[in-house]
């Protein structure tokens, strides 16, 4: 196949951009289109250029590399560069997308590059792989939430979150300053966030405790939960055995 691959750096150390670039500038397969510092601009690049293949840092500031993955409407195929320990990369090597542990070698880097070349020249499709890939986290519960409103990136640390509802295949995250739409399932936040914290009262609606003012009975084994600022949520039977097994009453 003679046709060149696109590609995007993602690193915020531009040593390392350099040497990354050294490695690939006679790669007859690739074609850099483009490099980002962080994040943010990764997004944005991505999204507008459709690359074939990112090299992406794990550890950035602003927004890590995982959490980047998650606001992605065009889906590339990966290869991290990273300085994370061979213990915590076992889950990448479960979504067969390769990784490169710093310091690299070039010779390890065409490896990768092979890898993912072949991936792209049979066409196979890798956004399962990388939707799996974007769930992966070092942290036991989720300590934040980063959501893309049209050409705004916001992080939500989850206890600024008041209560989620679910929208079909999205869920809309409700905060004092407004309400954010995130493509994520209730199941996942439901698995995600600490169950001390928050509490699942109903198929659509996962709740955080401090924000509970009351828990009112309307019908007979029918009960709402009404927030500090009067919102009302319905609860089901089993999200009311779970407000009792949280709240202990």
């Amino acid at each position: 196949m003679s046709e060149k691959f696109k590609v995007i750096i993602i690193e915020d150390e531009e040593l390392a951009r350099d040497l990354l670039k050294s490695y690939i500038k006679d790669h007859p397969k690739i074609e850099l289109i483009g490099e980002c510092e962080n994040g943010f601009e990764g997004v944005q690049k991505i999204n507008e250029l459709h690359p074939d293949l990112v090299f992406l840092d794990i550890q950035m500031p602003k927004i890590t590399g995982f959490e980047m993955l998650e606001l992605l409407d065009h889906k590339p195929e990966i290869i991290f560069t990273t300085a994370y320990d061979q213990f915590a990369l076992k889950a990448f090597d479960y979504n067969a997308i390769d990784y490169l542990l710093k310091p690299f070698s070039k010779d390890r880097l065409l490896v990768a590059i092979e890898k993912v070349t072949d991936r792209l020249e049979q066409k196979e499709n890798s956004n399962e792989k990388l939707e799996s890939l974007s769930e992966y986290r070092d942290e036991e519960f989720l300590e934040r939430v980063v959501v893309k409103d049209r050409h705004k990136i916001n992080i939500i640390p989850t206890e600024k979150i008041r209560y989620i509802e679910s929208l079909d295949d999205y869920v809309l995250i409700y905060t004092k300053e407004g309400r954010h739409m995130k493509q994520k399932t209730m199941k996942y936040f439901e698995a995600n966030l600490d169950p001390k914290n928050f509490i699942r009262i109903h198929r659509s609606y996962i709740v955080q405790v401090e924000e509970i003012g009351e828990i009112q009975q309307y019908e007979k084994e029918s009960y709402i939960v009404i927030l500090k600022d009067k919102t009302k949520l319905k609860v089901s039977k089993s999200g009311y055995k779970n407000l009792k097994e949280v709240l202990h009453f």
